[in-house]
């Protein structure tokens, strides 16, 4: 007995040390935001909130003899409520040739194409219940399943600055629900770098497609759609402007008394920000423009949001930032203007490393 447990401990041990001589490397990031949000409706009471969120990822990669480059991630998000896993993450092989594959949960390609847009930092936010639906995001025609590859091309492809991916999804086989949901899609991108002078250009560009599929009447729309848009960076000057326009939808079905909406839309996106010395200064605004209806039935009239945002950060140490963020939002629902919109505060800090 003290033999087979000597042998035991003994594969275990040599178990252990392969296993830690041949683990992948793993990096470490995460951050802690925690302040205070001060939200000032047009319609209903001002409150304030304490907004304490946290999250930590890992990032695993290691390469191959034949220097292909394996990776994936996971993180966990705590919002205050609850402790959600990040389990969308893919596993990407990155080749010597500087091209890559994504594997499962990879995205939709054109939305990997959307240009960054600044806009206020902080955890505004503007309460209330609304039936307006109009996309707030270029990327919102964009969808996928997890059952996806995307591919994309190393830098200077077939131009000098030119890169491009593609991408495509598939159903799981499951059958069609009374919720809506996105069963194939594809999407195609591509971002181009160039310089004017001091300025370094991207443009960016994506086109998106999906099939959408319900036990209920057939959409008209879908979830389809195109942006473009083009950031310019001179020193510590960012300027972005974007636009987009397509079909998406809102899921609802089973017990929700509600039905499935096609929601037809279009995005125009432009901001600014800059940095002096330890603070950066922030503005964007945001405008969009949508009819919702339901599944197989006649658009109304147009929905609209107009959002502007603004912030001041103060990197008080390192890894560590001060912020202060103002957001005030205008709705119009079926052509008419709507009290869900106002305002919205915040001053907190974040932690990073």
């Amino acid at each position: 007995m003290k033999k087979e447990l000597l042998m035991a401990t003994a594969l275990v041990s040599t178990l252990g040390a392969t296993s830690v001589a041949q683990a992948v490397t793993a990096t470490m990031s995460g951050s802690m935001k925690i302040g205070a949000e001060f939200d000032s409706p047009e319609s209903g009471v001002d409150t304030q909130n304490v907004i304490d969120l946290s999250n930590f990822s890992v990032s695993l990669s290691e390469t191959t003899d034949a220097g292909t480059t394996i990776s994936s991630s996971f993180g966990v998000i705590d919002e205050g409520a609850s402790d959600i896993g990040d389990d969308d993450n893919s596993l990407k092989l990155t080749f010597t040739d500087g091209s890559a594959l994504e594997i499962l949960n990879a995205g939709n390609a054109a939305s990997t194409s959307a240009i960054s847009v600044p806009s206020g930092a902080g955890e505004m936010g503007v309460a209330g219940s609304t039936d307006n639906r109009t996309p707030m995001d270029l990327d919102f025609g964009a969808g996928s399943t997890a059952l996806g590859v995307e591919w994309h091309s190393a830098a200077d492809f077939l131009a000098d600055g030119l890169k491009m991916s593609a991408s495509f999804s598939t159903d799981s086989g499951a059958a069609k629900a009374a919720t809506a949901r996105v069963e194939n899609s594809w999407g195609v991108g591509a971002t181009y770098v160039t310089s004017a002078g001091d300025t370094a250009l991207t443009v960016g560009a994506g086109f998106s497609g999906a099939d959408v599929s319900a036990t209920t009447t057939a959409t008209t729309g879908g979830k389809e759609g195109f942006h473009a848009g083009v950031s310019a960076v001179t020193g510590d000057l960012t300027v972005a402007v974007g636009y987009a326009d397509g079909n998406s939808f809102d899921a609802r079905g089973g017990n929700n008394t509600l039905t499935n909406m096609d929601i037809e839309g279009s995005v125009l996106k432009a901001g600014i920000s800059y940095v002096t010395g330890d603070i950066t200064l922030a503005v964007g605004v945001t405008s969009g423009e949508g009819k919702d209806s339901d599944f197989g039935a006649t658009t109304t009239a147009d929905d609209s949001k107009d959002s502007m945002s603004g912030s001041v950060t103060y990197a008080v140490a390192s890894g560590v930032s001060a912020v202060l963020g103002y957001l005030t939002e205008d709705h119009q629902n079926d052509g008419a203007s709507a009290t869900t919109g106002g305002s919205s505060w915040y001053v907190g800090a974040t932690m990073s490393f």
